[in-house]
């Protein structure tokens, strides 16, 4: 690769100008093998952050860090198989039910997910909540999950877009993590690099999200979108909405709980929206259904049982005791539950999402920082969410906690701060808001 001047690189992008092709890869190569020093990397960072990049710069950026590491090409080994990537929220357990359902319509789907740090849960923290359960691990494990129970759900091993993992850890110390170029290429380097045959990004908006303001979610979803041109994955989006917590868990073990009720037919109706509409687009997007076929392959699936069977060997598959589907007693369980009462009566007009995940966190139920140790039995039911009438007195909610001790009363103060019970009625969200491709 030709030698370029850093110095003259830096400067451009600081001025606005774009970098070509091949000096966006010298960039991160050199980054990656540490001839350039985490300095002048934050520099171009904070410049892309500042400036922005072209759609063209944007994709490049991506295709270099996922060429930093391992690609995978898993297309290659099946006729197909499908993947899913949710920039997170409060009670997001989508990916949970999703997989097995797929797996029960005959689709293949694997996914490298995340931990959770700050307000929004972790897939990976929410599945070690069962005993034995093992999220680390090896593409040669990964593709036997595969063969045994058509899904899998496991971390990203060290070889995957090592660039990325460099890069974030300076984004995180230097202000540059909200970036939308930034933030597309972190999310596609890993998503691409493993190679499936498509990918739904499920896009959250709201006062949960990543990304709060319903433009700015759309922005990311197109900006995701794009950056997949050429690689050879089918990507498609779903905005769908995080201004309430999804479902009525928030947590870990709670949130096992609610999976597997939705996958009894018992769970909540926003979480099933949510999760049926991701998942009629992968099963269009095998090329074996269309959209009416795929929602009555779902709905069979459910109904018949047979997506609960593919819970259980999924389960199994990665090491977790399947009794727990039946007996929900096997999971870390709450020494103690605090309930909480409305003050008032009317309807219930907002929860602001964020507070909500960050009181998940305090509980013990999420991490601040990557080192922190999580309390699998602690989280919140919310018994009542946003639009829903009140009277004084009523439950709305039910504190879970695990290992900690906490005063009853400052904990009910604390989430009643930041919840709304007004006279007005809220106007009602769509769950999914927009379908892009």
């Amino acid at each position: 690769m030709a030698d370029y001047s850093v110095y003259e690189l830096l400067n451009r992008k600081r001025r606005g100008a774009p970098l070509d092709p091949r000096e966006i890869e010298f960039f991160v190569e050199g980054f990656t093998r540490g001839t350039i020093p985490d300095y002048q990397m934050s520099a171009l960072l904070m410049a892309i952050a500042i400036n922005g990049m072209t759609a063209e710069e944007m994709a490049t950026l991506t295709q270099a860090m996922l060429r930093s590491g391992e690609q995978w090409h898993l297309r290659d080994s099946y006729d197909f198989i499908a993947d899913k990537h949710s920039t997170g929220g409060v009670g997001d357990k989508v990916s949970l039910v999703l997989s097995p359902w797929v797996a029960a319509c005959g689709v293949k789907i694997g996914m490298l997910s995340g931990r959770g740090l700050g307000h929004t849960g972790g897939t990976l923290d929410k599945l070690e909540a069962i005993p034995g359960f093992n999220a680390r691990l090896s593409r040669e494990e990964f593709e036997r999950c595969v063969a045994d129970a058509g899904c899998v759900i496991s971390t990203s091993t060290e070889g995957i877009a090592p660039a990325d993992k460099k890069i974030y850890a300076l984004r995180d110390v230097t202000g540059t993590v909200e970036s939308l170029p930034l933030i597309t290429a972190s999310i596609m380097s890993k998503k691409l690099a493993m190679g499936a045959s498509a990918l739904i990004l499920d896009v959250k908006t709201g006062s949960g999200a990543f990304m709060r303001i319903y433009q700015d979610s759309k922005a990311l979803a197109q900006s995701l979108i794009a950056a997949a041109a050429g690689s050879g994955t089918r990507v498609e989006a779903l905005i769908t909405d995080m201004d309430r917590p999804l479902g009525i868990a928030a947590g870990n073990a709670n949130e096992i709980v609610e999976t597997i009720e939705v996958l009894k037919g018992r769970g909540p109706a926003d979480v099933l929206e949510v999760t049926r509409a991701q998942a009629e687009r992968i099963l269009v997007m095998s090329g074996r259904f269309d959209e009416a076929s795929a929602n009555r392959a779902l709905e069979d699936a459910l109904t018949s049982g047979r997506a609960l069977e593919q819970t259980r060997k999924w389960i199994a598959a990665q090491g977790g005791d399947p009794n727990i589907v039946d007996d929900y007693s096997l999971l870390p369980q709450p020494r103690t539950t605090i309930e909480v009462k409305a003050p008032q009566s009317g309807a219930l007009t907002a929860i602001d999402t964020y507070q909500a995940g960050m009181f998940t966190v305090d509980l013990g139920a999420g991490r601040k920082k990557a080192d922190d140790v999580i309390d699998y039995a602690a989280g919140v039911l919310f018994d009542l969410n946003v639009g829903d009438e009140v009277r004084a007195g009523d439950t709305i909610a039910r504190i879970q906690l695990g290992t900690s001790d906490r005063d009853a009363d400052e904990l009910r103060s604390k989430f009643l701060s930041f919840v709304t019970i007004s006279d007005a009625v809220p106007a009602e969200r769509p769950m999914v808001h927009e379908h892009l491709r």
